[in-house]
């Protein structure tokens, strides 16, 4: 097929794709769709090889915030029966992230719901992050706190946060009907300001909220323009409760596709698997490993994930591995200008090639409003819950390998709500 064989050259020598192109990706037939995952696969281990990144959520603040993000749990009026608790000490912070990294992962990923933090707030993480560093040598810590007052970034990275966690979930001319309280611009705005205050850029999409495929390309090609290192992707959860609650419209065929047409446009880049895709990809998630070189350890923020032992087991069995806390994540091109730019700024930069952006890597947006909070996506704080009692474990022998879901068949036995780890007095999957 002349357009794969046209996006592995392109992607192996970190050529952006046209937008014709990327379309095409996901304009393909199911028949077509191995020869796509072996394509987008082909880029993947250029850059990757077959090592798979481990993160691991931690839920700081759950519940109660004032945004009203249309696909979060979390959001002002939702009616979702999750968790809600205020902000975790520095030491239980630290005791959850442990069980984390017990299991294999190598970043911990901090986030608390609401706009954004105050300054004491801030204080609080940095006090968090500070205890994960003491515990845990050589692991990386992302934050999602929401929008950043001014010095609050630079706060952060001096406290030893490694990266901040800011997705754009969809394109700037759909954002207006998913939320109301902040703009695109906003979130746009957000990343820039973890950019340069020296932090590593992480900012993805949430896609199935029903937009096109247009909207999927636009906002792809907005995020390899600010040049985050990492991009979830992230597959919307339709919970009871939310204003999403019925927009059950994606097979595991359309998610792979959506995969592999972000790899092609972010071909080194840590694509990460992210909320979702056990409810959405079910028992085609070994194939997304093909794409991804990154996942999400067990439980989501709100809503339960696959068990940590069976994550791992299906790492092994597709024929990948863990990678290690002392591995470098990014290729060496971009892992030496982050070193280089640590060095000399305090922290993370543009990576040459990356994204053909502006200064510290990062596109163009004017100053604007404040953000929104910590929620940021489908796998982090979107993760919203169900009113009903569903099956303790997503992803187990009674949901996981559950019938297909037709499109747009409602499966709310496919999710659940997370009931143990933060938060509650029961372990954590991890």
């Amino acid at each position: 097929m002349d357009l794969l064989n046209t996006l592995v050259e392109k992607g192996l020598r970190r050529e952006l794709p046209t937008r014709e192109e990327a379309l095409a990706v996901l304009a393909t037939s199911d028949d077509e769709l191995l020869d796509v995952v072996a394509a987008a696969g082909k880029v993947r281990r250029k850059w990757f090889g077959r090592r798979v990144k481990l993160n691991y959520l931690v839920n700081l603040k759950s519940g109660l915030c004032p945004e009203d993000c249309s696909y979060c749990s979390q959001r002002l009026g939702s009616k979702a029966e999750i968790l809600k608790y205020t902000w975790l000490k520095p030491d239980e912070a630290s005791k959850a992230a442990a069980a984390g990294v017990a299991g294999g992962a190598k970043r911990v990923c901090l986030v608390a719901s609401g706009r954004g933090p105050t300054d004491r707030d801030v204080d609080r993480v940095s006090k968090t992050i500070e205890a994960i560093k003491e515990q845990n040598e050589g692991i990386e810590v992302c934050a999602c706190l929401g929008l950043l007052s001014d010095g609050q970034a630079e706060r952060l990275r001096e406290a030893g946060a490694d990266a901040y966690n800011h997705n754009l979930n969809t394109s700037e001319a759909t954002y207006g009907a998913i939320t109301t309280t902040h703009t695109y611009a906003d979130r746009v705005e957000t990343v820039r300001q973890a950019h340069a205050a020296g932090m590593s850029a992480c900012s993805g999409l949430i896609a199935g909220m029903g937009e096109n495929d247009a909207d999927l390309v636009d906002v792809v090609f907005s995020l390899r323009e600010l040049d985050p290192d990492s991009v979830p992707v992230n597959f919307l959860i339709p919970f009871e409760g939310t204003p999403l609650a019925k927009e059950w419209h994606l097979t595991p065929q359309r998610c792979l596709r959506i995969l592999a047409m972000t790899r092609f446009v972010c071909p080194d880049v840590e694509v990460r698997l992210a909320g979702g895709r056990e409810v959405h990809l079910r028992t085609l998630q070994p194939l997304a490993l093909e794409i991804a070189n990154s996942i999400f350890l067990g439980d989501y923020l709100t809503s339960e994930g696959q068990e940590g032992k069976a994550d791992l087991a299906m790492i092994a069995d597709a024929g990948f591995e863990v990678e290690g806390a002392g591995e470098s994540t990014l290729p060496a091109h971009r892992a030496d200008v982050a070193a280089a730019s640590t060095a000399s700024t305090g922290g993370c930069g543009g990576h040459a090639g990356g994204g053909g952006c502006g200064p510290c890597g990062d596109g163009g947006a004017e100053a604007a409003a404040p953000a929104a909070g910590g929620c940021g996506s489908a796998g982090v704080c979107g993760t919203a819950a169900t009113e009903a009692p569903v099956p303790a474990g997503v992803g187990s022998a009674e949901t996981g390998a559950a019938g297909q879901a037709a499109p747009g068949e409602v499966r709310s036995d496919l999710v659940a709500v997370r009931r143990r780890g933060t938060g509650t007095d029961l372990p954590p999957n991890a």
